[in-house]
């Protein structure tokens, strides 16, 4: 009983440290009075964080505010503001073919974007590391800020991660990204970094900035190269006992299916089905390359009977899906993500049509408005959680 008496005082003052920031991130300058309402602490409590916060570095406080006009007589209230540069944080994105890192402010903001490809598929560990460090120091580079101002990285990959950042290795695929991410980058820099599945954080990403704000119950599908999920129940991302909530390889078992393959690489074939047979279509104008899911959905929109056809195909196999999802999950909203999404809009009529003949809690179905950006914005939310929970443990590189 002793240790939870001391340890209580301690876990209110992040908990409450946690909160003010988390406030102040979504505000511009406020008063003592307005973090009092937002929180729910008392005044003694508010003033002493803002104080020990303002000590630390990570907030500021303004001048009087008499001399703007604002008070005329009596005591003017103190206004403090976040110091949004006070440090940063990295949401990563690595993927089969590319990492992509992007360096955010405390609000959040992107300032600043970098990817790097992966040459070749059999890449050693360390040279997979490199290619992502390489990506993280030029996106640093291009805002001026330096590998010590990161306060915390996280980094979406394409394997489950459980709650514990433990990658779920399973699969051949899957264990490209088993490469030691963590520990390598904590002994090059001595970052924090956290792992967790791309279509979580995707999932996280739109529930913070995108379609599903506001949304406690929602699955996020990645679907531009191959399908994935990531699940928010009540609230709360799920993960399972390893890491394989939302996985969508029981999609091989769905009739009219098969497979997990993504719209984009479904249009890219079906397209060469077209082109290689004798009708008569706009597609051709790309076939010494290769039409494209972006050029199906073009030709379409002029109308296209070939593109058509496509579309029609992609509503039905994507009805289906939602519709397997649906009848496990009950979810209020499905979000198509990804890169895919730009342009997907016009599959979400004639798959709200087909979505009762698959499952009989069909949900809304929207898609995300954050494109190929998704999953970074996912995981500069999870690094800036990181950051609010652990405010009074992490040191600040501010300038002399």
């Amino acid at each position: 009983m002793s240790e939870m008496t001391q340890a209580t005082p301690q876990l209110l003052r992040r908990v409450s440290a946690g909160a003010v920031l988390d406030f102040m991130r979504a505000s511009g300058a406020v008063t003592v009075t307005e973090v009092i309402q937002a929180t729910g602490l008392t005044r003694a409590t508010a003033i002493s964080v803002c104080e020990d916060l303002m000590e630390r570095g990570w907030i500021t406080e303004l001048e009087n505010q008499r001399a703007f006009g604002g008070y005329q007589k009596g005591r003017p209230a103190r206004r403090f503001e976040l110091n949004e540069r006070a440090g940063y944080v990295l949401g990563m994105d690595v993927g089969f073919s590319k990492a992509t890192v992007v360096v955010a402010d405390l609000r959040g903001q992107a300032l600043g974007r970098a990817s790097q490809p992966f040459e070749i598929e059999d890449m050693s560990a360390e040279e997979r590391v490199a290619v992502i460090d390489r990506a993280a120091a030029m996106a640093l580079h291009s805002v001026g800020a330096s590998p010590e101002a990161v306060l915390a990285v996280c980094a979406g990959i394409a394997a489950p991660v459980d709650r514990n950042g433990n990658i779920l290795a399973a699969q051949r695929f899957w264990g490209l990204f088993d490469v030691g991410l963590k520990s390598a980058l904590h002994k090059l820099h001595g970052w924090t970094v956290l792992l967790e599945n791309d279509a979580n954080l995707a999932a996280l990403g739109d529930r913070w900035r995108g379609a599903a704000a506001g949304v406690d119950d929602v699955v996020v599908i990645l679907a531009s190269e191959r399908f994935g999920s990531g699940v928010i129940e009540d609230g709360r991302l799920l993960h399972g006992s390893g890491g394989g909530a939302g996985e969508l390889a029981h999609l091989d078992l769905v009739e009219g299916v098969g497979d997990t393959y993504g719209i984009a690489s479904l249009a890219r074939a079906w397209a060469a089905e077209a082109l290689a047979g004798n009708a008569k279509t706009s597609l051709r104008d790309h076939a010494a390359t290769g039409a494209e899911a972006e050029h199906v959905f073009t030709a379409a929109a002029a109308g296209d009977a070939e593109a058509l056809k496509i579309l029609d195909r992609l509503a039905d196999r994507m009805a289906r899906i939602i519709g397997s999802v649906a009848t496990v999950i009950n979810p209020e909203l499905v979000v198509i993500g990804g890169a895919v999404a730009n342009s997907a809009g016009v599959l979400l009529k004639p798959i709200a049509a087909r979505l009762p003949d698959f499952t009989a809690t069909p949900p809304r179905v929207a898609v995300s408005p954050l494109g190929d950006s998704i999953v970074t914005v996912g995981a500069v939310r999870r690094a800036l959680d990181y950051v609010e929970t652990n405010t009074l443990d992490l040191e600040l590189n501010l300038p002399a």
